[in-house]
């Protein structure tokens, strides 16, 4: 039996993977908005940039402060950068998959519409983060305090969210995958999805330091590139999307397949966000923070690089 080629192709894996540049990204859920990173990582995009990626899994406000130290090269956690950089932190939104919030707000039957949630407790993960700050600008959409109309309780995982709901604690909760399909089994009425909503918010996005983005331009690129293609993949090709999304978030294909088609509609084209729409994820942030003025946006998103590389892969003809 000749061993020499599979000796070859070992030695070639082996060689690949030790040359292979570490990246670690910080992400606070692997949940469906991490589709183009888990794509890019199964179908080898990656790879082929000479890439090792690492998602390491860490709370938003932990994954934003190590990326402000240089712990991880990249996060995901786009709102809790954008607030650090309104404070000075040296960080830009470089890529966003979503452009929309992936929430839903489930409440007891009786709740039957957002404003009769006035005088009563609502739950979120934590107090600050994406999910908190898309249902405060909903309740101001709706004429209400966020302060003094309705009790926001940071409770935890969605799982507990939910837990507190049937138990009677809260009477309505900010709900993600899968957690809003079993209240809705179970009873609860969906008084918002979020992803229907006019509120702008992001998902699935690629927050880096500034200083990364000038001194190894190309590590970005390799890595953007490699998180596009999977993008690509993503919003190309859904039944591989499926496969890849339920394996991932160790789920059926049935409920990937489900939880796909319920968030395709808040996907971000190319990746890209329109000045206005830039805007639009601003103004919220500066309220919360008493700032009238919207500063110049190129110190918190710079889409340059995503741009070029999606105008390279159509001029090559790229296909996943």
């Amino acid at each position: 039996m000749n061993l020499a080629p599979a000796i070859l192709l070992f030695l070639l894996v082996f060689v690949s993977t030790v040359d292979a540049r570490k990246v670690s990204v910080g992400v606070p859920v692997l949940d469906v908005t991490m589709s183009p990173l888990f794509i890019a990582k199964d179908r080898g995009y990656f790879q082929k940039e000479g890439l090792e990626v690492d998602l390491v899994l860490m709370r938003g406000g932990v994954s934003n402060q190590a990326l402000i130290a240089g712990g991880v090269e990249f996060s995901t956690v786009p709102t809790a950068g954008l607030q650090a950089a309104l404070q000075g932190a040296p960080l830009k939104v470089i890529f966003s998959a979503y452009l929309k919030p992936i929430f839903w707000l489930y409440a007891r039957p009786e709740v039957r519409n957002v404003k009769d949630l006035t005088g009563k407790k609502v739950a979120v993960s934590s107090l600050g983060a994406a999910g908190d700050a898309a249902l405060r600008e909903l309740f101001k959409k709706n004429g209400m305090d966020e302060n003094r109309d309705v009790a926001i309780l940071a409770i935890g995982t969605t799982a507990t969210r939910l837990s507190a709901l049937s138990s009677n604690v809260v009477d309505a909760a900010m709900m993600t995958f899968p957690h809003n399909i079993t209240a809705a089994e179970q009873g609860f009425r969906e008084l918002v999805s979020f992803i229907a909503s006019d509120i702008i918010q992001l998902q699935g996005t690629i927050v880096a330091r500034d200083q990364l983005l000038q001194n190894d331009p190309v590590l970005v690129d390799k890595f953007l590139r490699a998180t596009i293609k999977g993008f690509i993949s993503y919003t190309a090709n859904r039944g591989g999307a499926v496969s890849v999304l339920a394996r991932n978030v160790k789920t059926t294909e049935e409920l990937a397949a489900r939880i796909y088609d319920l968030v395709r509609p808040a996907v971000a084209p190319e990746g890209l966000l329109s000045e206005d729409l830039q805007k639009r994820v601003m103004m919220p942030l500066l309220e919360r923070i008493g700032r009238k003025e919207l500063p110049a946006l190129n110190r918190y998103f710079d889409f340059s690089m995503t741009r070029k590389i999606n105008a390279e892969l159509k001029t090559e003809g790229w296909r996943p």
